[in-house]
């Protein structure tokens, strides 16, 4: 009787603290620096929230070592619902796998709320680069092996695997060139240091409209809704292609069940928003959420494909 009573009250403490949430304010920690693409979205959310639920909601950049500094801050954080993490591919499948340890697991450390976003990268040259489509640039590669180089804001960013990702499935050899964010990659395109780049279309797509880059293709299995003009990767001559910057908003495991359910309505609500999406569209973002079961799924999906790609490109980041 005792230990049911016991049992009875904690589940009513957790009920109260529930339906009072949230009662001060919460971090959305990001693994990335500000400005970036997961930033971007981060703060368009924080301030939704923070409308919303009539408690600010904080964007928190917590930078290095790929995403997972920031990843292991909210996975060890009291599960209280006042530590959100904006979780991508980068820090759930494949940072995990390219560093000897990181400090968590990237399934059972960690519940789902969201997906946000899911929008595929472009690929660009420098104008001056021979190559104007996805054929263009495997016969370039083919004929000339070890010879191109490509650029990427660090070494297991996404931008960095789907590349590795088009050299498993081309068997070409090409190579990489790591810098310290995109920021810096972009500056060396532009003035033809490296002839080309894989990163977010929101990165990019100022350049291309200026003509300081060509635009080749886009990594989604479809067309961008964004640039419906550049044709896909996979309807280029590589069926099956694809890659893509993600973003999901994640609590620590053992978050109270009620807390979470809370989140992935409001959020769900808030990116459904026609002025949310807009405003997501506008910065080359496509809006798209999944019920929270087929997103923990996605993401073992996801894991292993990405896990696979950086064991068989040896990447390692330590």
């Amino acid at each position: 009787m005792r230990l049911t009573a016991i049992i009875l009250l904690l589940a009513s403490v957790a009920t109260a603290h529930a339906q009072n949430y949230p009662s001060k304010p919460t971090r959305i920690v990001v693994g990335f620096t500000a400005g970036g693409p997961s930033d971007i979205v981060a703060r368009i959310v924080a301030q939704q929230l923070t409308d919303r639920l009539g408690q600010s909601f904080i964007v928190e950049n917590r930078v290095g070592a790929t995403g997972t500094i920031g990843a292991e801050i909210v996975a060890k954080a009291p599960p209280d619902g006042y530590a959100l993490y904006l979780a991508s591919q980068t820090t759930h499948a494949v940072a995990p796998y390219m560093y000897a340890k990181v400090g968590y697991d990237p399934i059972k450390d960690f519940a789902t709320v969201v997906r946000v976003v899911h929008n595929p990268l472009l690929m660009v040259v420098n104008p001056s680069f021979p190559v104007k489509t996805v054929k263009d640039l495997i016969t370039l590669a083919k004929a000339r092996p070890g010879q191109i180089n490509f650029a990427t804001g660090g070494i297991g960013s996404s931008p960095h695997m789907s590349m590795e990702l088009f050299k498993q499935m081309t068997k070409i050899d090409m190579v990489p060139v790591h810098y310290k964010g995109d920021g810096a990659a972009i500056i060396d395109i532009v003035g033809g240091q490296v002839p080309m780049l894989t990163s977010s279309m929101s990165a990019l797509m100022p350049y291309v409209k200026s003509e300081k880059m060509r635009g080749i293709a886009v990594t989604g299995l479809k067309r961008s809704t964004v640039a419906p003009e550049f044709p896909t990767i996979a309807e280029s001559g590589l069926p099956g292609f694809e890659a893509a910057l993600w973003d999901a908003v994640m609590v620590p495991t053992g978050t109270a069940p009620a807390i979470v359910e809370r989140l992935n309505a409001e959020l769900d609500r808030i990116v459904r928003l026609p002025e949310v999406t807009d405003q997501l569209r506008r910065q080359g973002f496509a809006v798209a959420t999944m019920p929270r079961a087929a997103l923990m799924a996605y993401i073992r999906s996801e894991i292993a494909k990405w896990r696979s790609v950086v064991e068989k490109s040896g990447a390692r980041a330590d």
